[in-house]
């Protein structure tokens, strides 16, 4: 008998009328449960709720918030490889994948504990004598939360523990494909001590929920992860209700590889940021900018490396790649690979849909040559374990196919000059830049983001999640 988790609206378990199958991509006889799907009235209930809840959780002691989300922290860590096992069923990671990004949420909700008691104003002298200034954060109110598929846990903590953190309510709704981890994160902070209406939980289809959450004026901010057009939505909804918003819509990422690079690092790189997790990540290095000293070498022992990546089931020890998360997902990888054949490029190796002894969604990662970077490969974000490589005659050729993209995200370069190094993370037009380093692979403490079409408003994770999460209000007293 598969269980049926309900959503939680206003402190309450609530079943509804229908629920979705959350189906393990491993092996699609393997269903992991079923989740209670909310209606435009249920998403209309959570506003409500935390509309009502609001004005007594932003006045909350930092303590209470501290405690919530230290507790939190502690009962994911101590549960990771049970999360981390859930993790890999629904979305397809491999298992140290899972757990890993299990360990990530745990620490994300461990630093923002913390951040409950650091967070500071300031106190300035007007330049009126006898004039006090005092600058003091506010939470910006109802936070509508969206997240993608691709990072079950670690994506809904890091956004979910900040809007805490500084006392706003919740809205939350997970990817439908993965249900099954933000149904744990809620149900962990709902007994850590969560008010009720602080914390809400409407499961199901964009369309409806998500639709709903947009079309409703009450919710203050929304911050969403997810595709362009998606967020194109998001962007003109918020900017009808005036409301603060924020964006992170992926990215076409290149890892720049100069003749002098070391050979192992730089395929080291260019292989775990391109095909690791499936190449299901925003930051993944889909893009191969090689100089022609060093392509032929490369490209050789990025095949090899390739050719003996073992592709299977998530929970097999193992597996170094799992499937893509659904069928739909493994089409749109599988057509363009077709693409890129039919605009020239040359499959070097992979590109297939493979069989394994379970019925799921596997694929051997495809790596392109002889590509042009205004090919669709290479200027749109197929979001699967799909990277080409463009050939270009020296650093400065390099560092302008690596900016020729509508995306800023994340941006890489392997090589041993200091010089060139420096040069790439000043002009490298990303927000984010890694030097001998997978472009793939952020730290927790810091800000992550983008520019130009990958992201917009103020960055998340780290300190700077304070831009979002909270308001400015400047106060003047006369002594």
């Amino acid at each position: 008998m598969v269980e049926t988790r309900p959503n939680l609206i206003d402190g309450q378990w609530l079943a509804g009328a229908q629920s979705a199958a959350n189906i393990n991509p491993s092996d699609t006889e393997d269903t992991i449960g079923h989740y209670a799907t909310a209606t435009r009235d249920d998403v209309e209930a959570a506003v409500s709720a935390a509309c009502a809840a609001a004005d007594d959780w932003a006045r909350s002691g930092i303590q209470a918030r501290h405690d919530i989300l230290r507790a939190a922290s502690d009962e994911i860590m101590a549960r990771r490889e049970e999360i981390g096992r859930l993790l890999s069923r629904e979305e397809g990671k491999t298992l140290a994948e899972g757990i890993g990004e299990t360990v990530r949420a745990a620490q994300i909700f461990n630093f923002f504990a913390g951040e409950t008691l650091r967070l500071a104003g300031e106190r300035l002298d007007s330049v009126r004598p006898g004039v006090d200034v005092e600058i003091s954060r506010e939470p910006i109110g109802v936070v509508g939360i969206i997240t993608p598929w691709n990072f079950p846990i670690a994506i809904p903590a890091w956004k979910i523990a900040p809007a805490i953190c500084y006392g706003n309510p919740v809205v939350f709704k997970p990817a439908e494909l993965v249900p099954g981890c933000a149904w744990v994160v809620v149900d962990i902070l709902h007994r850590a001590g969560m008010p009720a209406g602080t914390l809400n939980l409407v499961n199901g289809p964009g369309s409806v929920v998500g639709q709903a959450m947009l079309d409703d004026p009450r919710i203050n901010a929304i911050t969403f992860t997810g595709s362009q057009a998606t967020g194109e939505r998001v962007a003109q909804a918020s900017v009808r209700h005036m409301r603060k918003f924020q964006l992170e819509m992926g990215g076409k990422n290149p890892l720049v590889v100069l003749d002098d690079a070391d050979i192992d690092v730089a395929v080291d790189c260019a292989v775990q940021g391109a095909f690791f997790s499936t190449g299901q990540r925003c930051t993944a290095s889909s893009r191969l900018v090689v100089s022609e000293g060093i392509h032929s070498r490369f490209v050789e022992a990025c095949a090899s490396r390739i050719r003996d990546l073992l592709v299977g089931d998530a929970l097999d020890s193992r597996t170094q790649i799992g499937p893509v998360v659904d069928e739909t997902q493994l089409q749109q990888d599988l057509d363009y690979v077709e693409i890129g054949r039919r605009e020239g490029a040359t499959l070097r190796i992979g590109g297939e849909r493979l069989k394994r002894d379970k019925n799921g969604f596997y694929m051997q990662p495809a790596l392109f040559t002889d590509t042009r970077n205004d090919m669709r490969i290479n200027t749109e974000e197929v979001f699967g374990p799909v990277a080409s490589v463009i050939r270009v005659r020296n650093y400065e050729e390099a560092l302008s196919v690596a900016n020729d993209t509508p995306f800023g995200l994340s941006s890489g370069i392997c090589t041993q000059s200091l010089k060139l190094a420096t040069h790439f993370k000043r002009n490298a037009q990303a927000g984010m830049v890694m030097v001998n380093l997978p472009t793939a692979g952020v730290d927790y403490h810091v800000p992550f983001g983008g520019t130009k079409g990958s992201s917009y408003g103020p960055r998340e994770q780290g300190r700077y999640a304070a831009e979002f999460h909270t308001t400015v209000k400047t106060a003047y007293t006369s002594a």
